[in-house]
C-alpha cells in the first residue's frame, strides 16, 4: 500500500519526538536526584558538582562511545541487619568492590544497578531500600587493552537480600563474589568512597 512522504514524515517525526521526550525525562529524573542527594550530603558538593556538569555537558556520557568517561550503576547490597554486604573481586581491576557496571544507554541508574547485582551475584529476591542516590563517587579505570583511560561516574543506590537465602553465582566478570562481614570490608578495600559507604551503612545516613 502505497503511503505518502508527508504521512511517513508526520509519523517518523512523532517517534522522535516521544523518543526525545522519554530521554528528556529520564535525565531530568538524575537530576533530580543529584539535586536531592546535595542537600543531603553538602560535604560532597564537589563531586556533585562535577556529576551534574558532565551530565548536562557530554554528549552519550550514558554510553562507552564517550572514551572520556560515562555514568554506570552500582549497588551497594546488605542484608537485613545491615551488618553484611555482598561485593565481587573484580577479574580487570583486581580488587573488591560493590556490584555494578555499564549503563549503556540506560539513563535509570538504578535500574542498572538493580540488574547488574542480579547478574554479578545470581541473586534474584533483593529489594530497593530507597529510591534516593546512596552515594557518588568519580574514579579513573586505567587502560585495558584497546579501551583508553577513561572516568566512571558511577551512581549507587542502597539494596537489601536476605543473607544465604539462595546461593550466590559467580559470573565470568568476578573471581569471587561473596557476603563480607561490614567490619572486614576496609581490610579487602580501604579506598575513600568504600570506607564513606561503610560509614553511612553504620550510622543510618541515607535518604
Amino acid at each position: 500500500i502505497y503511503k505518502p512522504p508527508l504521512k511517513r514524515g508526520f509519523f517518523f517525526r512523532c517517534f522522535l519526538l516521544v523518543n526525545w521526550y522519554i530521554h528528556t525525562k529520564k535525565t531530568l529524573m538524575l537530576r533530580t536526584l543529584l539535586n536531592n542527594y546535595q542537600k543531603h550530603y553538602p560535604d560532597e558538593k564537589l563531586v556533585i558538582e562535577k556529576t551534574l556538569n558532565f551530565l548536562n555537558n557530554s554528549v552519550d556520557c550514558f554510553s562507552r562511545s564517550n572514551t572520556s568517561g560515562h555514568f554506570t550503576g552500582s549497588g551497594w547490597l546488605t542484608d537485613k541487619s545491615r551488618r553484611w554486604v555482598v561485593m565481587t573481586h573484580h577479574k580487570k581491576l583486581n580488587k573488591w568492590l560493590q556490584l555494578g557496571g555499564h549503563a549503556d544507554g540506560n539513563k535509570n541508574l538504578q535500574e542498572v544497578a538493580l540488574e547488574e547485582c542480579i547478574e554479578e551475584s545470581g541473586l534474584q529476591n533483593i529489594e530497593v531500600v530507597s529510591s534516593e542516590i546512596f552515594d557518588i563517587d568519580i574514579h579513573t579505570i586505567p587502560q585495558y587493552e584497546n579501551i583508553p583511560k577513561h572516568l566512571h561516574f558511577d551512581v549507587r543506590f542502597l539494596f537489601e537480600a536476605e543473607k544465604d537465602a539462595e546461593d550466590i553465582i559467580v559470573s565470568n566478570e568476578s573471581n569471587d563474589v561473596a557476603w563480607i562481614k561490614l567490619d572486614d570490608v576496609a581490610a579487602k578495600n580501604n579506598e575513600i568512597s568504600i570506607l564513606r559507604m561503610l560509614e553511612k551503612i553504620r550510622n543510618n545516613k541515607w535518604a
